[in-house]
This record gives C-alpha cells, structure tokens and sequence, in this order.
C-alpha cells in the first residue's frame, strides 16, 4: 500500500478519505467502509484527529496491542454484506503509529454494514457518509447484476482450461432439451461467448465451473462431500466421498452416491413389478441441482450430502439469495438466481427451471411418495434440505389399535390430522377415547401436538 503522507496531511478530508481518533468510533469506521466500498474506494486514517472543515488538527497514533489489526479485519469481514476484505497496515506519521485500512469498491453492490444489529448502506458524498434510500438501493442492485461473481473474469484461466467435448456435450443436450440453436461443433471459444461465459475475450467464473478440465486449481472449495454415517448422527462414517471437476459432473456422481446409500424397495402392483427409492429421487436430484447452483462460491466450504439412518440433508453454501426468506419456499414465490450464469446453463440442460418451482416440486415429490414435508432450514448460515422418514416401524405399528392406524393413515395422505378428523375417521367413539388415542402415539413420539386451542393439530414425527 503506497501513502503519500504528506499529500494525505495536506489534502485533508474528503471523497476518498477520512480521519479517525480511534478504534473506538468503531460504527463510524465501519459506516466509512461501507460508503468507500459503495463508491470508488477510498482509505481510513485512524491515529488522526481533524477540524470541522476536515483539516488536520493533530497526529494522535494509536497503539497496536496483541492481534488488535486481525480482529478489526474479522469484525470489518463479520459485519459487512458483501465482504470487504480491506487491506490494514500500520504507517508512522510524524513518530507516531497510524493506522491505515484501504477499501476497495466492492464490485458487488449495494455493501450493507450491521449498525445494532440492522444491515444498513451507505454512500460517499464529498467527506460525508450518507445513508442509502429504497429507490438507491433499488437502483444499485439493478445495476451491480452485471457484477455477480459467477460473470467475473477468471483472471488466471485461459481456453486451454476449458474441456472441449464437455462442451459439445452441453450443446448437444441443450439443444434435445431447449432446442438450443449452436451446433455442437461450434469453435469453443465462440460457442462460450454464445452463453455468455467469456467477457472482453476472457473466461468468467461460471466458465471455469461448468467446463474446466480441473475448476478446483482456481476455486478449491468448489466441490461436493457426500456422507453416508452410521446411525442418526455425523459421527462415524460408513462411506465418504468428496467429488471435484466440473459442477455438471458434481451433480451426477452426488446422486450416484445417494443411490448407492438408500434403499430401493420392490412391489407388485397389478401384474407389474414396480420399483421405489426410499426418497423420491427426482426431489433429491433438485435438490443437489439447487445447491450446486445457488451455492455462495466465496464461502469457504462445499456442498454436502449426509445420509443418515432415518434422514437425508442436503448443505448448500450460504444462504437463500435476497429477498427469499426460508418460508417463501413453501409457497409460490419468484426464481432468483445468486449466479446468473450457471443457473442459466443449468436451465438449458435441464438441471432446473426459472420459475421458483423447484421447492414445491421437492415438498410434492415427498408428500406423493408417503413421507412428511422436507425440512427447509438455516443453520450456520447454510440453506439445509432435509428429507425424513416416518418413524413408525413394523414393530410399532403392531403396538396400535385400529383407530391409530387410520389416523396413521390420514397423517401419511394430508400431512396433518385433528380430532374433527379422527372424529370422522371413527363414528360412534367417544371424543375421550381418541383423545386417550392421540396422547398415547404422542408418548410413542409418534405424533407431535402442534397449535393452541381450538387451533390444534398433530403431525407425524
């Protein structure tokens, strides 16, 4: 980081600077950062006390005790969206240690800042902070889409990273499956420029992701672990494998991991021998299909998939893009894509569809193939897809009376029960005897009582 000390005492505050005492104005600091990151950048000089006007009053220094430097970076990294990772170094000015953290503007706006808690945007006018409205706000992201990760150039990738008949093999899918116009024997080069994976001439992210001989030589966390552990807890491993390559693939040899860890179950139906997966497999494939592409390829971490004994999860990376919340994805809501690009390549091969579907599609597949509603869940800051089985075995089922089964029955059809429905289920007995019903599948953790009142229902553990 090359400063002009004497420029920077002359200059005095302004677009791209600003002074600070201390560390203590810490919610100042990180205003400042989230302002520089929204604009053009700019650089922090904390040890230095100013006017009114901006102007230099005195070079105060700060002292630097222990990691002091590397908690301010992991509260700058913990308390901005998205991450500014600033550059902090100390400089001596007349004598005394100041403090210097240099931000760079974000390519991917608006950069929100948590002030109690509350994200919050600001913007650089002159040697003020100013927070953003809605209609700034909305203007930004509108105009930061050209800025998503997966458009960005990958600087250090060349053509020659690009596996070529994984590519004719995309055309040749995307035009059976979109009737996508390139012939697969279009030139590479042309043929990625065709779906948008080249800018000025040079590979994006999405590029690299989806056709590269080896992606994870420039994004080494970009793989898929999948599990399958002993028991219901992540403890002891039965199998485990970890699948690199291109994200296409990833997908593929997930699934084939998950076919060879459940179960598939044969029956008669009629005269024909019908076979069934344990889970329904389309829901899981959209669901793989889902984490890979809307995973956050800036987290350090990958896609996982843990099969358990009475459980499946799938981990994407990060959460749900904004603004879908984890309770929009039991209901109709919008498709938003965290990466454009890849989200759009998978569109054409038929890996997803744009138009938010796929959640319900999931809780469907489950619902049809007599399991409970999948679990959709934030944990660790990670969208979690959890696939259950009913807890309920031969050797339970053999414990209930007649009138449990039904009610067993109904939960595994409408996904809930209440006593209006066991009422109907069992004319003639008393409200008393089904209610003596429910508590003991209760006691079984069989069912679980939800509601109040007169609001009451039960759904199956």
């Amino acid at each position: 980081m090359d400063v002009d000390v004497e420029g920077v005492i002359k200059e005095g505050e302004g677009q791209e600077l600003e002074f600070k005492r201390s560390l203590a104005e810490r919610k100042e600091i990180l205003e400042t950062i989230s302002a520089f990151a929204n604009s053009n950048g700019g650089r922090i000089f904390i040890g230095i006390e100013e006017n009114k006007d901006g102007s230099v009053k005195e070079i105060v220094g700060i002292k630097i005790r222990g990691r002091e430097i590397e908690n301010m970076s992991n509260d700058i990294k913990q308390n901005t969206d998205s991450v500014v990772y600033p550059s902090i170094e100390v400089k001596e000015i007349e004598g005394k240690p100041v403090l210097v953290v240099e931000v760079k503007e974000s390519p991917l706006k608006p950069v929100f800042v948590k002030i109690g808690g509350i994200p919050v945007a600001f913007k650089r006018v002159g040697k003020t902070n100013q927070k953003m409205d809605a209609n700034e706000l909305r203007r930004v992201i509108s105009e930061g889409r050209e800025f998503l990760w997966d458009s960005q150039v990958c600087e250090e990738a060349s053509l020659d990273d690009i596996d070529e008949e994984k590519v004719k093999w995309f055309l040749r899918k995307a035009k059976y499956e979109r009737n996508f116009d390139v012939d697969p024997e279009t030139p590479v080069d042309e043929a990625l420029e065709r779906l948008e994976l080249m800018k000025e001439e040079q590979l994006t992210n999405a590029a690299v992701l989806l056709f590269g001989k080896k992606p994870q030589r420039f994004f080494l966390k970009a793989k898929t672990r999948c599990a399958r552990f002993k028991g219901t807890e992540p403890l002891e491993f039965i199998d485990m494998k970890v699948f690199g390559g291109n994200v296409i693939d990833q997908r593929d040899d997930a699934l084939g991991f998950v076919k060879e860890h459940i179960k598939l179950h044969a029956k008669i139906v009629g005269t024909e021998r019908k076979e069934d997966w344990e889970y329904p497999i389309e829901a899981v494939r959209e669901a793989i299909s889902n984490a890979i592409c809307h995973r956050d390829y800036e987290i350090s971490s990958n896609v996982q998939i843990r099969i358990f004994d009475d459980r499946l999860e799938v981990w994407g990376c990060g959460p749900l893009p904004k603004p879908l919340r984890v309770e929009d994805l039991k209901r109709k809501h919008p498709s938003v894509l965290r990466n454009d690009l890849i989200g759009s390549c998978f569109f054409l091969i038929k890996f997803i569809e744009e138009w938010g579907t796929g959640t319900n599609r999931i809780i469907n597949e489950c619902l049809n193939h007599g399991l409970p509603e999948p679990l959709f869940e934030l944990i660790a800051e990670n969208l979690v897809v959890t696939f259950r089985k009913y807890k309920i075995t031969e050797d339970v089922l053999k414990e209930l009376n007649e009138r449990q089964k039904k009610a067993i029955d109904f939960l595994k059809e409408r996904g809930m029960i209440t006593n209006k429905d066991l009422q109907k289920l069992c004319p003639g007995v008393t409200r008393e005897t089904l209610r003596k019903d429910l508590k003991a599948m209760i006691g079984k953790k069989i069912i679980t009582k939800k509601g109040r009142k007169r609001g009451v229902y039960y759904e199956l553990i």
